[in-house]
């Protein structure tokens, strides 16, 4: 498994990767979007939506913490799909791809 700073360092590069394509989010999301318990929140946000402001909050909040990361992961599979046919996105799903590989080992 990798390190906290090799994850970190490849949280920011998804958080660039959003940005330059576009699907990072200025305003802050509505809080009763945040309560969904369905996978990726699916029924309340989108794929990037959840990527910003539920994964990347939450990883950056266990690295802040010294907390333990996930030991298990997948988030790929579901850019991969998100973003099939945005050429533009396709960094976006190979940080994915590097997150999975980092905490999966």
């Amino acid at each position: 498994m990798a390190g906290m700073k090799q994850v970190s360092q490849l949280i920011n590069q998804l958080e660039d990767a959003l940005k330059a394509a576009e699907l990072w989010q200025s305003q802050p999301i509505e809080a009763a979007k945040l309560q969904s318990t369905q996978p990726f929140a699916i029924d309340t946000m989108s794929f990037e939506q959840w990527l910003q402001f539920i994964f990347i909050a939450r990883m950056r909040a266990l690295i802040d913490a010294g907390q333990p990361l996930p030991t298990a992961m997948g988030i790929a599979p579901m850019a991969e799909q998100v973003y099939l046919d945005k050429p533009e996105a396709q960094t976006v799903v190979n940080c994915c791809f590097a997150l999975d590989e980092a905490i999966n080992g």
